[in-house]
């Protein structure tokens, strides 16, 4: 088996390859891959649900993959990212067209955009009553969101816009799940806005040592469907492509989002010392290829930790400002009273 005609299969986020292709057959006929689960094989653009190849056609019965079911298709929107810190996407709603948002992110909307409180995650898959409604709504929770979403439509018989804005400064990161294979598994807190239709649930972390060291707990967001999505990140934002077997050793609070393809998983620093002093905490995060990778350079959880030990309160007041009076440095009650902050 050459390189060039090789294959992998990625089932539940773990990888496993290269293999032939009469290997990846033997899988399906034993039920060890089913139609949603991934395969990439050289020359492919990107992974793809293994329903849709037609060298497995025969194994599946020969039938083609179901339609989806009506309605569950994303709206198709066009888009513009303004800004560099502080960026806002500016969202093209032609009539018809209907976008959903986390509450908190609007920005401003022209006029003919009406807004919709909803519960769960906006996307238009049928639900089964009330009990269907809920559970969307209760994925939210889990992932730390709130329990709406807010659908914004245009109503009006010409194309409008409406506004989304970071919550604080990085990256905006337009994600079209149609070329990412339909999936993608992000950072709780990312999910800014995506066209309707759009899915945002939950995945759970199936390796102990990801969920308790990983840097976002157990439960990540699922983004699914077959339109645009974006996602914020801080600071600057790598995307970077890794190939089948590629590794990449990151700061676990660094993984903003990435293909189900790619294999995550928690590393140990190795050395006592450097786990201890070296600032960098005791884990990487270790992702394999192949699959896409988005990272950024400030967590939100950095800078908040730089912001709090900046803070009064935590005695960060004056660390840099090269003041000669006692307690000003400190915080203390001469440096607040001379420094303006105590009256």
């Amino acid at each position: 088996m050459t390189e060039q005609n090789a294959w992998y299969v990625a089932v539940s986020g773990k990888q496993e390859g290269p293999m032939s292709l009469e290997d990846v057959r033997q899988r399906i006929r034993a039920g060890r891959l089913t139609r949603a689960d991934h395969v990439f094989a050289s020359g492919m653009a990107s992974w793809v649900a293994a329903g849709t190849r037609p060298e497995f056609a025969a194994e599946f019965g020969g039938a083609a993959p179901p339609p989806p079911p009506p309605g569950t298709a994303a709206h198709e929107i066009d888009y513009e990212i303004f800004g560099e810190e502080m960026q806002y996407v500016e969202i093209a709603l032609d009539p018809g067209e209907a976008c959903v948002a986390e509450a908190g992110a609007f920005l401003f909307m022209e006029p003919g955009i009406e807004m919709e409180t909803i519960f769960g995650d906006g996307s238009n898959a049928p639900q089964s009553g009330l009990m269907g409604m809920l559970m969307s709504a209760g994925k939210r929770v889990l992932t730390g969101e709130s329990l709406f979403m807010t659908v914004f439509g245009n109503q009006d018989a010409t194309r409008r816009k409406v506004a989304f804005a970071s919550p604080y400064p990085g990256r905006i990161v337009p994600l079209d799940l149609r070329q990412l294979g339909g999936t993608i598994l992000c950072q709780k807190d990312s999910f800014l806005c995506a066209a309707k239709g759009i899915s945002v649930g939950i995945a759970f972390q199936r390796k102990l040592g990801v969920g308790l060291f990983g840097g976002e707990g157990f439960i990540m967001q699922k983004l699914e469907g077959d339109g645009l999505a974006f996602v914020h990140a801080g600071g600057t934002v790598l995307k970077r492509e890794l190939a089948a077997g590629q590794t990449l050793f990151v700061d676990t609070g660094c993984v903003v989002a990435y293909s189900p393809s790619v294999n995550f998983e928690i590393q140990y620093v190795g050395k006592i010392k450097t786990a201890l002093f070296g600032g960098e905490g005791l884990f990487f995060a270790k992702l394999s290829g192949p699959g896409t990778i988005w990272l950024q350079s400030l967590p939100f959880s950095r800078l908040a930790s730089r912001v709090f030990a900046a803070a009064p309160q935590a005695g960060g007041r004056g660390r840099e400002e090269g003041s000669i009076l006692p307690g000003m440095a400190a915080g203390g009650l001469l440096g607040g009273i001379l420094g303006g902050d105590d009256e």
